[in-house]
């Protein structure tokens, strides 16, 4: 199962954090954060991508995670995953975002993190993962674009999809 999902900055700041456990308190989750940053920026380059997380997370959980440019894509998972698996999960949501946003960025997750919430919820669904077809993630997170583009418009009293409003 996977515990938990995150994106961590190569400052420290968490851009994004999904739990799939029992409730963390916010104070309990900074300081995750802020551990599981000083445990992963000091490891050297080369090294393996999985680290055990039994202090944070439970026993036999472990960690998995994946570098890209300034960011850190970090999984949380229990015994039953594969860490290769989950090397591939990351790969697949990387490359999701990336197309979903036209070639991401952290300032895309920082002012659009609806749509990563999206993404993440079309692949993980209650700890376990559903889709990994990248073509269906985009397709559901488009519709969900539609419907949020939609019901924007007619809650500010615009046009949307309602068509021109009658005239007296």
């Amino acid at each position: 199962m996977i515990l938990a999902i995150s994106i961590i900055n190569n400052f420290g700041k968490c851009r994004f954090i999904k739990l799939y456990r029992e409730h963390m308190a916010e104070q309990q989750q900074q300081i995750v954060v802020k551990e599981l940053f000083s445990t992963l920026n000091t490891r050297p380059d080369g090294v393996c991508n999985f680290i055990d997380a039994s202090k944070w997370f439970g026993k036999g959980a472990r960690i998995v995670y994946r570098q890209y440019a300034t960011l850190y894509f970090i999984f949380a998972i229990d015994a039953s995953e594969s860490e290769l698996g989950i090397l591939d999960l990351i790969q697949v949501m990387v490359e999701a975002l990336d197309r979903n946003f036209k070639n991401v960025c952290e300032l895309d997750i920082i002012f659009n993190v609806e749509q990563v919430h999206w993404v993440v919820d079309e692949m993980v669904v209650g700890g376990m993962v559903a889709e990994t077809n990248m073509n269906d993630i985009l397709d559901a997170v488009e519709s969900q674009a539609r419907l949020a583009r939609q019901e924007q418009g007619i809650g500010n009293g615009g046009v949307g999809a309602q068509g021109q409003p009658p005239s007296f």
